[in-house]
């Protein structure tokens, strides 16, 4: 039995490390690709603004400079504002019309386009409102104060604020290394939390959705919520 055992493990292993293998070729993919409609997007977007608004000089740097001016003496606002309530917004934005389609069933052609078709059509009026208070609990009251204490720590290594903006070259770099970092401890930090020690307590609640909807990304645990 334990040889039988072992040689399990031992066969185990290469799926394991070929699964890993190939997340991150997918992930190497999708951001490459990601990254080359960026360019073409922001090229676009840049020209066509300082052509039909004529905005002097680089014009991402200018609107940046004209908010600096608005809130001058208040940075913590606008960091409040951009760390907290932008992310906030979009995510309302985007998952409350997804939210319209999973209550409604409508407009009917979206269905066809879920990943388990036939499961949560209709939601559950009940189990939703419950859902939706435990994300708002985590964007309130948990994102805020935590965004809020890391602001000074955040001025000690420099203002978050800063006037002079990074190139565009810089920024796509900077993306590209953060999202394959962000990718790498998302996963293992995942399969921690489906240790024993933990997933009865914490990440349980996260898995209570067998069948996910797009306003369940941020229902978690408070603690898994902060990792």
């Amino acid at each position: 039995m334990k040889g039988e055992a072992g040689r399990m493990q031992h066969s185990d292993k290469p799926k394991q490390e070929g699964h890993i293998w190939g997340s991150m070729r997918r992930t190497a993919f999708i951001l490459g690709s990601g990254l080359l409609l960026l360019v073409a997007f922001w090229n676009s977007v840049t020209w066509h603004l300082q052509r039909f608004w004529g905005a002097s000089g680089y014009f991402w740097q200018a609107q940046w400079e004209r908010l600096l001016s608005t809130f001058e003496g208040k940075e913590w606002a606008l960091y409040i504002i951009g760390a907290t309530q932008v992310p906030v917004l979009l995510f309302w934005a985007f998952n409350g019309l997804l939210l319209v389609v999973d209550t409604t069933g409508k407009p009917n052609f979206i269905s066809r386009y879920r990943i388990q078709v036939g499961k949560n059509e209709p939601v559950d009026a009940e189990k939703l409102r419950q859902s939706v208070r435990t994300v708002l609990f985590n964007q309130c009251v948990i994102s805020l104060p935590m965004l809020v204490f890391l602001y000074p720590i955040l001025k000690l290594w420099g203002d978050p604020c800063r006037r002079e903006l990074p190139t565009f070259h810089w920024f796509l770099l900077e993306l590209a290394i953060f999202t394959l970092i962000e990718e790498v401890l998302f996963y293992y930090s995942h399969r921690l939390l489906h240790h024993p020690a933990f997933y009865k307590k914490i990440h349980k609640k996260h898995h209570e959705w067998t069948a996910p909807i797009g306003v369940i990304s941020l229902y978690a645990h408070p603690i898994e919520h902060v990792v």
